[in-house]
């Protein structure tokens, strides 16, 4: 299959005016019925997995203010709208990126482990390889947050409502994601990306087309979530 046959599969599972509910959205829980079917709102959000190794596919600009839109217009405490949202799309800073988080793991490695020259080298190339597949993307999203805006102390909550949002989206036009923290540490986004200290991260975030979808983790039962009323 050819990458523009392949991408326009990809899309046209979620633009579907409704599909099936996978057998392993709701696994092992006897009370969903797979035969219901559900808009394309919840599909994109059932068949959203975190990706981790994207092929060189180009993602249009029409489709990154898409994906963009969805996130800014997410729920905010008292219509706030704390974000500022980072698009990273140049080369050189995706390198510099890479290597300065290279940099911190090797770092962390030796300060923890006191390694032998050996072990060294080992988790080099481990560490290496794990972050050609991170940001082997071409485009880059970091979501922060404002200090100085008008309720400060409700940021926490409306970042991550503004990067689930982003999610689903690109989602639904048949793109790849993930929610990454720790991986790519605050302070290498801080610093590549020239980030001034009145700015939050919330994450930092690919786009692509994967190289494959994951499969769906497992996931615990609806009943398991819910109780009716009160405890």
């Amino acid at each position: 299959m050819s990458k523009q046959n392949r991408r326009d599969f990809m899309i046209s599972g979620s633009l579907l005016s409704a599909t099936l509910l996978t057998d392993t959205a709701f696994a092992n829980d006897n009370e969903t019925k797979t035969e219901d079917k559900y808009p394309p709102i919840l599909d994109s959000i059932l068949k959203r997995r975190s990706v981790r190794h994207y092929a060189s596919t180009p993602v249009p600009d029409k489709h990154i203010r898409m994906i963009l839109e969805a996130a800014r217009m997410a729920a905010t405490s008292g219509n706030q709208q704390p974000w500022k949202f980072i698009i990273t799309q140049d080369k050189s800073t995706i390198m510099k990126l890479k290597e300065a988080c290279i940099e911190n793991a090797i770092s962390r490695f030796k300060g923890r482990n006191n390694p032998t020259e050996s072990q060294l080298n080992e988790q080099r190339v481990e560490t290496k390889a794990y972050y050609k597949k991170c940001f082997s993307a071409l485009v880059y999203v970091t979501v922060l947050t404002d200090n100085e805006s008008t309720y400060p102390s409700y940021n926490h909550w409306d970042g991550p409502l503004a990067a689930a949002n982003l999610m689903i989206a690109a989602r639904a036009l048949g793109y790849g994601t993930v929610h990454y923290t720790d991986s790519v540490p605050s302070a290498v986004t801080q610093k590549v990306l020239n980030i001034p200290d009145r700015y939050e991260r919330v994450c930092f975030m690919p786009i692509g087309i994967p190289i494959e979808w994951p499969d769906a983790p497992p996931k615990k039962q609806y009943k398991s979530f819910i109780i009716h009323n009160s405890f």
